[in-house]
């Protein structure tokens, strides 16, 4: 029962949701997304402080319900290339560009939270999609098994048929949704901590998939596999009273259960497969500082891939399949802020910076999830409907910065001198921009609507 009624949440809430540091959603909502992901110090909203920092939550003094929902555009590009004879002897080498064919993506988000003037107690609840990542790269046409292939022209070898030493058309689907219920003590009228437990459920679709055994006629398809996880957050948070504000949480490890795949081979051959992704425990510092017309807030988080299940491990097992996908932690920093001084009309300016997990070593094995920005922008603002509701909306453009870049890998040339099987002389990488736009909403209850 509590699986089937998070399976219905996420598909109501959730889509594909692209992330934008590592698989982690660089903030949540509107108001958030525009301050660059920066809640842990400056909870400007309720959605903001669930996300990053239970504690914050403790700001809010009344009933509060906050709907968003974006819409997210990508433009991935995967290139490849493989030196002259790799193919046979006398082959030409061939190189090529293939352009994602993914549409628009839906990013919800909802939050409610319960908070009461001079009360020590504040509750909340949420249901957000925190991470994801999905390409479509279709097959080469250009490509050996066609007898019009003419390797002069734009042909990337990674796209060609498994037959033809590719991995043909390549999809990814990811999305991990997160139903989290905060609670916040104020231990003084400066001072509060917070605790969220979590409800995660997450969706992975690989084809090929390249963490099953291949056989003989290659890596299998297979249907959209699905997991439960939880976990919990834990924050701290001080109001001086006098502008500055610091907060910091630790969102644990959310653990999963396997993905179990039902395989589907290209000789109609069947097969089962698990395997293991958890999340990543994610460190938050953060301060700000309010003065007049401006909130200013930055934040700094560290995310700790390396001791996570399905980010940790790399490289071909025995059997030839992908024993995961081996990230690096990677720090993110997030920056915004808020200007007042136009009546009813708040404007915000956010800025994240986020390292890359992917190194050149692993670039191959990490083609399904290329959606790795650096440097992302964001213009915000909202309108003061009146007392109890307001409207927001916001802009986000990101890139890549450098693409990622490596070199093509085949299990059958692993040695130990080459532990990877990395193809001499050939290249892989991937790069992105992305663009969103995002509008909410917030309604705060009041006693006299409450009668």
């Amino acid at each position: 029962m509590k699986s089937n009624l998070l399976k219905l949440v996420a598909l109501l809430f959730s889509s594909v949701i692209y992330a934008q540091a590592g698989h982690v959603m660089q903030g949540v909502g509107a108001v958030n997304m525009s301050m660059g992901g920066a809640s842990t110090a400056q909870p400007l909203d309720i959605s903001g402080a669930m996300q990053w920092n239970p504690a914050a939550i403790s700001t809010f003094d009344n009933k509060i319900l906050k709907f968003d929902l974006g819409l997210f555009f990508s433009s991935p590009e995967l290139s490849s290339s493989l030196p002259a004879g790799m193919m046979g002897p006398g082959s030409p080498a061939v190189s090529g560009v293939t352009k994602d064919d993914r549409g628009v993506s839906p990013m919800p988000a909802l939050a409610m939270l319960w908070g009461k003037e001079n009360s020590k107690h504040t509750f909340g609840v949420s249901a957000f999609g925190i991470s994801g990542f999905g390409v479509t790269f279709p097959e080469e046409a250009n490509n050996p098994t066609n007898p019009n292939f003419n390797p002069g022209n734009n042909s990337n070898p990674i796209n060609y048929p498994q037959a033809a030493m590719g991995f043909g058309h390549i999809e990814s689907d990811y999305m991990l949704l997160q139903v989290g219920f905060s609670y916040a003590y104020e231990l003084s009228d400066k001072f509060s901590i917070g605790i969220q437990p979590n409800i995660d459920y997450a969706a992975l679709e690989l084809m090929p998939n390249p963490t099953a055994n291949p056989n003989a006629a290659g890596y299998p398809s297979t249907d959209k596999a699905s997991a439960i996880g939880f976990g919990a957050q834990f924050g701290v948070f001080y109001d001086s009273g006098n502008g500055l504000k610091l907060g910091a949480s630790y969102k644990t490890t959310q653990s999963f259960g396997d993905f179990e795949f039902d395989n589907k081979y290209l000789d109609n051959t069947k097969s089962k497969s698990k395997f293991n992704m958890d999340y990543p425990a994610i460190l938050s510092l953060g301060v700000g500082y309010s003065k007049g017309d401006f909130d200013l807030a930055l934040d700094f988080r560290r995310v700790d891939y390396e001791n996570t299940d399905g980010f940790s491990e790399t490289g071909w097992t025995p059997t030839a399949s992908v024993a995961g996908f081996g990230w690096d932690n990677i720090s993110i920093v997030s920056a915004g802020l808020q200007y007042k001084g136009i009546d009813k009309l708040p404007l915000r300016f956010g800025y994240t910076y986020s390292s890359n997990p992917i190194n050149e070593d692993v670039a191959f094995f990490n083609v399904p999830a290329t959606a790795i920005i650096k440097n992302a922008f964001q213009f915000g603002l909202s309108y003061k409907v009146n007392d109890n509701l307001n409207l927001d909306g916001v802009f986000h453009y990101g890139d890549s910065g450098d693409a990622t870049k490596g070199q093509m890998l085949n299990p059958a040339m692993v040695s130990p001198t080459n532990p990877l099987g990395a193809i001499p002389g050939s290249t892989v990488s991937y790069d992105m921009n992305t663009s969103m736009v995002m509008v909410g909403l917030s309604y705060t209850f009041n006693k006299k609507q409450e009668d």
